[in-house]
């Protein structure tokens, strides 16, 4: 009997490798016989880089400009000449200074850096992996970084962050261009956010960043303002582009990455196809993934429901395993065979003791096994 267990990370607690040793612990306390495989997944957001480095791609330590001006080190994933980047690495909310939040300043100028060392590397092929940031700047940062002139109206460039947009004024993206000219940009993402408006970047992303109501208006504004200056300066897509599925992501680096000729791509799909998960499905009785949160969004390209659906497509029952549920028991049916919550097992906050959610996550292991291997077989209706 083959199990696959194929996680997310339980953002700000537990690596998708953690969760995914934690569970296999329970199964295997309550099903010794079973055969485990683990695979620790990415959909774009923190734990990219690991997640490719589990398959062909090898580390790089760079150093570039983290999300408040402070140095930072960070790896990237290298094979080939494709270099994959993750941007919460570099200007991610885990990586703030004290943990101290800074929606209207915080830059993805670091990124733009990060991009430079993969150039200058010759890498015809640049993923990056967009999820989990602290900026909300549209990417002006990155943009900056890679040659672009953002400038106010006496011609200095505007300053770090996505408030600093209210004082652009001249926009001409020839030289950022220039230097991607001839390269494959990936934008592998989690999301379909536009860049402005209710469902765009600083109104659904904002809060988490630590933006108040007013600072969301004032985002937006700025975003607004932004895509403007980039219409009356002859780019004549920006409006377009900035109602793109995926143009709100990572605080509008998405939106950044269509102006430099970047494609979208599901990087839930994109980590599932580069680590061989349709030949392990294929191959396993059932599997075994989650989240640490399964809510509407999930419903949207996260990684648990894309890989139910590649599951499904194999005839192998997927159950799922998330820190918390806030999704109908109709639902989850749609896509798992099961689903448990860690946040029905305890009054405790597990969501902030790694300890206490390794030793649930094992809990959750042994239910699997009791209640669905039965005598060396699964219950999976394969």
């Amino acid at each position: 009997m083959s199990v696959l267990i194929a996680p997310d990370k339980f953002k700000g607690t537990l690596s998708a490798d953690d969760v995914a040793c934690a569970l296999e612990r329970g199964l295997l306390e309550a099903a010794p016989h079973a055969q485990v495989n683990r695979l620790a997944l990415a959909d774009g957001g923190e734990g990219s880089v690991a997640a490719a480095c589990a398959g062909r791609f090898s580390p790089e330590k760079i150093t570039a400009t983290g999300p408040t001006g402070q140095p930072v080190t960070a790896s990237i994933a290298v094979h080939g000449r494709t270099v994959l980047i993750e941007a919460a690495a570099v200007c991610g909310l885990g990586i703030l200074p004290g943990g101290r939040k800074a929606p209207l300043t915080a830059t993805s100028r670091g990124l733009g850096q990060a991009v430079r060392y993969a150039l200058a590397s010759e890498a015809d092929t640049i993923v990056l992996a967009l999820g989990g940031v602290a900026t909300t700047d549209g990417g002006a940062g990155l943009l900056q970084s890679l040659g672009a002139v953002l400038a106010r109206e006496d011609g200095t460039p505007i300053g770090p962050g996505g408030q600093e947009l209210a004082d652009l004024h001249t926009v001409d993206l020839t030289g950022a261009r220039a230097a991607l000219a001839g390269v494959d940009l990936v934008l592998a993402t989690d999301v379909d956010n536009p860049l402005l408006g209710p469902t765009g970047t600083a109104a659904v992303y904002g809060p988490q960043k630590g933006a108040s109501a007013d600072d969301v208006r004032e985002l937006d504004a700025a975003l607004a303002g932004f895509v403007r200056r980039l219409e009356a300066t002859g780019v004549a897509e920006a409006g377009r582009l900035a109602e793109a599925p995926g143009a709100g992501a990572a605080g509008g680096l998405g939106y950044a990455g269509l102006l430099l000729g970047g494609r979208m791509c599901s990087g839930a799909d994109y980590f599932l196809t580069l680590l061989g998960a349709d030949e392990l499905l294929a191959a396993s009785d059932f599997v075994v993934t989650g989240e640490g949160s399964l809510d509407e969004q999930s419903l949207s390209g996260k990684l648990p429901v894309t890989l139910a659906r590649r599951a499904r497509r194999q005839g192998t029952a997927v159950h799922a395993v998330a820190g918390r549920c806030t999704l109908p028991v109709d639902r989850t049916a749609l896509h798992f065979r099961s689903v448990q919550a860690l946040t029905d097992l305890t009054d405790q906050d597990c969501a902030n003791d790694s300890a206490l959610s390794a030793r649930l996550l094992g809990q959750c292991g042994r239910t699997l096994a009791d209640n669905w291997i039965v005598y060396g077989e699964t219950e999976t209706g394969r």
